[in-house]
């Protein structure tokens, strides 16, 4: 099993990437290995815990378009949820989905991790 099978099972929608890619594998695969340095520190955890909101959101939001580029399905629903949820000015429901995601987040970041380039 390769890079692109793990993360179509882990709700990867890997086709629809690939069709924004002109079915391009090998530059859809380049693009994934830069997903672990953007989500590995945490960044919007850490801006959480300290109860920076305006910092989450902005930090949230940029997740969301790179994880919605790269058709990584159930982080770009996740970070989705979390800036709608912290625009409505719920900030613990928004955090109650971050952490709920996190498993997630790590399996997507060990199988792109699992195929150096």
């Amino acid at each position: 099993m390769g890079m692109i099978e793990e993360l179509k099972d882990l709700g990867v929608n890997v086709d629809e990437a690939l069709k924004r890619l002109n079915n391009n594998t090998s530059f859809y695969e380049r693009m994934l290995r830069s997903v672990p340095g953007m989500l590995e520190k945490d960044p919007v955890k850490t801006d959480f815990d300290a109860n920076d909101y305006g910092e989450v959101l902005e930090k949230a939001h940029a997740l969301k378009g790179a994880t919605g580029n790269l058709s990584l399905t159930p982080l770009y629903q996740a970070y989705t949820d979390i800036v709608a949820l912290l625009r409505e000015g719920k900030p613990e429901e928004a955090r109650k989905i971050l952490i709920d995601v996190q498993p997630v987040q790590q399996e997507i970041i060990d199988a792109i991790n699992k195929y150096p380039a």
